[in-house]
């Protein structure tokens, strides 16, 4: 979905031979998990930020052209919507510092966009979802002007039969309203972890990540509110698996936990691309089989909440990516790495403690506990490994910082720096304080002002202190 394309109409003999080369590669990478023929190095981790641009009053600034041709930087792209941008780190080695320096590099282009929004009379801003926005934010008007996104819209109302996306949201308010446009989307900003990994090693970490996604969740969450609506607390989840709708069931939706786990590699996600998913962007490119790119742009429109990638390295040889995508933008730069080091320990370590831990925690149980983490954050109840039902934060303090610090620590990942980024999670969760807690103390305090809301949250994220030593 990153790649730009030259126009956004397309005929159905564009789809028909789309599907023909979708079939062609499909089965090629079919041989290439076969003849294992993967680069057999994992262990790299890489980092995508969404982030807000922002006026002065808290609203959002439809600046993203201005703000991206002012930094002419290829690590910060569009996004959706115009007052969105991306931001992309160096893949590193998990090893010795290379926490630190994925924090230092990820400063300094949030600095670099900062300054450049402040040029524009703008601010920069990462949080799940906006507590300022308004539907009305949310139109094509405001549709970054670049064409895979018109055509995203147009084959989504296609395969809608032109009817509005329903969004319906039952939480501690509930919240029905109709959208003419994917444009609902771009309210949930994602700051997204990607784990090379060996493809001997990749089905394993795959459904790790799966049953990791709940705590991770719970520790991060940060979207309470929606419109001024107070919903779940990581909203994001259910607003982005109804904001592009198009499949009556979870065989056939564009975004989902998915429906079991792996039972022997990824494969199973990209033939399971080929059976279960219409194409949305049926684009032709000019490109050798092996490079994949028809495969690669329609995984690029199936938005898992893990998803399954295929990169290739500097000699064009294939490797195997998991994109955990579950964890929101914000509350600030150290959060956000404190939650990357949780991860990436976190998978690390399990792998090592269980051969198969699928079997010690059944796929509709791990499905269970990522949406009540999405509804009630470190405040769930968590099904685990043996145990019957552990609240979030007493899971995460107690079973699994320690499962981390011994994943980290097995990477080489320097003994200082492990404390440190852990130390931030922790902290956090014995305080029972992150983003959407801070949020929904705020509005306890001072009434349900979401601009007010939103410029208090933007004056403690500027601050660079941990969400959990901010004031309320």
């Amino acid at each position: 979905m990153g790649q730009e394309i030259t126009s956004s109409n397309f005929t159905e003999a564009d789809i028909a031979e789309f599907q023909r080369r979708l079939i062609v590669e499909t089965r090629l990478l079919e041989s290439w998990f076969k003849e294992g023929v993967f680069d057999s190095h994992g262990d790299l981790g890489g980092l995508e930020l969404e982030a807000c641009i922002l006026d002065q009053a808290g609203e959002p600034a439809p600046l993203n052209q201005q703000l991206l041709a002012g930094l002419d930087d290829q690590f910060v792209v569009p996004e959706l919507a115009t007052f969105n941008v991306e931001i992309n780190t160096t893949p590193r080695q998990l090893q010795a510092d290379a926490l630190d320096r994925m924090f230092a590099e990820l400063q300094g282009i949030w600095r670099e966009c900062n300054g450049r929004a402040e040029s524009l009379s703008a601010r920069m801003g990462m949080v799940g979802i906006l507590p300022s926005l308004r539907q009305a934010d949310l139109s094509l008007e405001n549709m970054s002007p670049l064409n895979r996104y018109r055509a995203l819209n147009d084959q989504v109302f296609k395969l809608r039969r032109g009817q509005p996306v329903e969004l319906h949201i039952d939480g501690r308010e509930t919240l029905d309203l109709c959208h003419d446009d994917v444009m609902l989307e771009s309210a949930a900003t994602s700051f997204q972890i990607h784990l090379q990994v060996a493809a001997n090693q990749a089905a394993k970490l795959y459904n790790l990540s799966k049953i990791v996604s709940a705590p991770m969740v719970a520790l991060s969450a940060n979207s309470p509110y929606l419109f001024g609506r107070s919903l779940w607390d990581e909203t994001r989840i259910p607003l982005f698996e109804q904001s592009i709708s198009v499949g009556a069931s979870d065989l056939t939706k564009r975004v989902s936990f998915g429906i079991r786990y792996l039972y022997q590699s990824m494969m199973e996600n990209f033939s399971a691309n080929l059976q279960r998913y219409p194409v949305l962007l049926p684009r032709l490119m000019d490109e050798p089989v092996e490079r994949l790119a028809h495969l690669r742009l329609h995984n690029g429109t199936i938005w898992r909440w893990n998803r399954p990638l295929i990169g290739f390295n500097e000699r064009q040889q294939p490797h195997l990516r998991i994109e955990h995508r579950v964890v929101p933008a914000g509350p600030t730069l150290p959060d956000m790495i404190a939650n990357a080091a949780f991860y990436f320990g976190l998978v690390t370590g399990l792998a090592e403690q269980y051969q198969q831990p699928e079997r010690e925690m059944g796929f509709i149980r791990a499905r269970s506990n990522f949406y009540q983490a999405a509804r009630f954050g470190l405040q769930s109840q968590l099904y685990w490994f043996g145990w019957q039902s552990i609240p979030a934060d007493q899971l995460i303090t107690e079973h699994l910082l320690p499962i981390a610090k011994t994943g980290l620590l097995s990477l080489n990942i320097d003994p200082i720096s492990v404390a440190y980024w852990l130390g931030i999670v922790e902290a956090r969760v014995r305080r029972g304080l992150n983003g959407a807690d801070w949020q929904k103390q705020w509005v306890a305090n001072y009434g349900l002002d979401m601009q007010g809301l939103t410029l208090a949250y933007l004056e403690r994220q500027e601050s660079g202190k941990p969400v959990h030593e901010w004031s309320v």
